[in-house]
């Protein structure tokens, strides 16, 4: 006979599995935090997870890490990636502040692995970009450009999502996507950030808890409010390059960029791309993450 859980029993586990498709052990506020799909206090998960016998059988703790039993050693996993992500840290607010700067640039956050501390070796910084309206395309040509002259100072930087402001709305509503907006470590445009959460409220059915953005990493500073208030030479450049010169080179770096993404990944679903968005996802990532999320749930 199977056990029965109660809501908060069942959505602790859930939230500790996601956490193991990553090998990340979770402390006891970050699964508050990210608490799948029941609004719980803080001290109520800390009951929970003292108190339950079902929980106890199949989570562990160690060093104030919580995970599935039996996957003790990611503990060590975590403690790796984190020095790691110090590194990274350094030069994702570097770039961010440069990527900030360009013209029609409105926010700039770190997604993926590095916005919570789970950084390979071999990892990314990968960033969410928000750009003026009309002028994506010609925005992302000129990020591309400084992800080359990183490459070459030995930084990888994959601005792999670009979006307009008049487009904040993202989809598909699952936990995968619900996951990477709420742990999005937003460096410039808070403004812009809070209203693409605002706009995105749909997280909520899915991490009730996850209010905001998530605790600064690292000891950096909080995120600059906005990104243009003071920048002479780039409101000079938009000014230039909102030109009709401007929009035939927008129009013109969309239709080659769309037309060879096309060809070079014909079967990416999660891939897309308009004169408002450009989702550069070519490898099934969040697929793999859902799909293995819920044999775990399986095996539990």
């Amino acid at each position: 006979m199977s056990i029965r859980f109660s809501d908060l029993e069942r959505a602790i586990l859930q939230t500790v599995a996601y956490a193991d498709v990553f090998d990340y052990p979770l402390t006891v506020m970050e699964i508050h935090r990210y608490l799948v799909g029941v609004p719980a206090a803080l001290e109520d998960v800390r009951v929970a997870l003292v108190e339950s016998s079902r929980l106890r059988e199949r989570l562990a703790q160690r060093d104030g890490y919580i995970f599935l039993a039996g996957r003790e050693e990611i503990v060590a996993v975590r403690r790796h990636r984190q020095e790691v992500a110090k590194r990274l840290w350094t030069w994702a607010r570097h770039y961010a502040r440069i990527v900030s700067g360009l013209p029609f640039v409105r926010m700039v956050a770190v997604t993926g692995s590095l916005a919570v501390n789970n950084a390979d070796e071999d990892g990314d910084i990968d960033y969410l970009i928000v750009t003026a309206p009309g002028r994506l395309w010609l925005c992302r040509a000129l990020v591309v450009t400084l992800v080359k002259w990183a490459h070459r100072q030995g930084v990888t930087l994959c601005p792999n999502y670009f979006l307009s402001e008049q487009a904040l709305a993202v989809e598909p509503h699952n936990l995968f996507t619900a996951r990477e907006l709420t742990q999005m470590q937003p460096l410039c445009g808070l403004s812009v950030y809070e209203q693409m959460r605002e706009i995105n409220a749909w997280t909520d059915a899915f991490l009730p808890n996850a209010q905001g953005p998530p605790p600064t990493l690292n000891g950096g500073a909080a995120p600059n409010r906005d990104v243009h208030s003071h920048r002479v030479l780039r409101r000079a450049a938009e000014m230039i390059l909102r030109t009709p010169i401007g929009a035939k080179v927008e129009q013109w770096e969309m239709n080659r960029k769309i037309a060879k993404f096309r060809i070079e990944y014909p079967a990416s679903d999660e891939a897309a791309f308009s004169p408002d968005w450009c989702k550069g996802h070519f490898d099934g990532h969040a697929h793999r993450i859902l799909d293995a999320y819920s044999a775990r749930l399986e095996g539990s």
